[in-house]
């Protein structure tokens, strides 16, 4: 499952981003400004990066340029702009691709999938201390040995670990767990599937040191 970072400070159309894409079977991480999206790419792998040149603490070329810097992710300017100095901008500082808003949703799928393929980072393994899960196959190992996952268990650590280190609120993964399985999802069942997981991935579940709880906030994946 090809994990996007998407960067708009529209929450609006955030949100509906990240709807859709979650609904193509993309995960999804939203930074809303500059630095958020700095250091979510700094702290996480991405496949591709959805950005706005217009953000509220900087713009989009200077993200651009930064991930550039540090890997070869595929970047897409998704912006209202029709400036051609702005595209030419975009380019000059690494973007693969460009999008003027408003656009069509097929046509940004068909456009993340080919810059996908002409960098083959369409899946990778994602690790946390003794575990690994490989997104192409869709599997978790534990030591070595494959774990059963039912499905809304394997969206949730994929989540989880796909934003490793990082506070994820309750409101945030059950909106995700949602948005995946196109079944209402309760607080209560996040409380079940959290127990589930923490039963098959944690050598003492009443002790997680994988999943940790933040008590009052939400939940994080640690390294260590």
């Amino acid at each position: 499952m090809p994990n996007i970072l998407l960067v708009e400070d529209d929450q609006q159309l955030a949100r509906t981003l990240c709807r859709f894409l979650i609904s193509e079977n993309f995960c999804v991480t939203h930074a809303s400004g500059q630095q958020e999206a700095l250091l979510c790419f700094e702290q996480n792998s991405f496949d591709c990066v959805l950005l706005d040149i217009s953000l509220q603490d900087g713009n989009g070329f200077s993200v651009c340029a930064a991930c550039k810097q540090i890997s070869d992710t595929p970047v897409i300017f998704l912006t209202a702009s029709t400036n051609e100095a702005c595209t030419v901008a975009g380019f000059d500082v690494g973007a693969d691709d460009y999008i003027n808003k408003p656009f069509r949703p097929r046509e940004l799928i068909a456009r993340i999938k080919n810059a996908l393929r002409r960098t083959q980072r369409g899946s990778h393994l994602l690790t946390c201390q003794d575990l690994i899960l490989d997104q192409s196959k869709g599997t978790v190992t534990k030591n070595g040995t494959e774990l059963f996952l039912y499905a809304l268990e394997y969206r949730l650590l994929l989540i989880l670990m796909t934003n490793k280190e990082q506070l994820l609120s309750r409101d945030r993964l059950i909106d995700e767990l949602w948005s995946a399985s196109s079944e209402f999802v309760s607080d209560n069942t996040l409380n079940v599937y959290m127990k589930r997981l923490r039963e098959k991935i944690e050598d003492d579940p009443q002790n997680p040191k994988i999943i940790k709880t933040i008590r009052g906030m939400g939940y994080k994946v640690v390294s260590k």
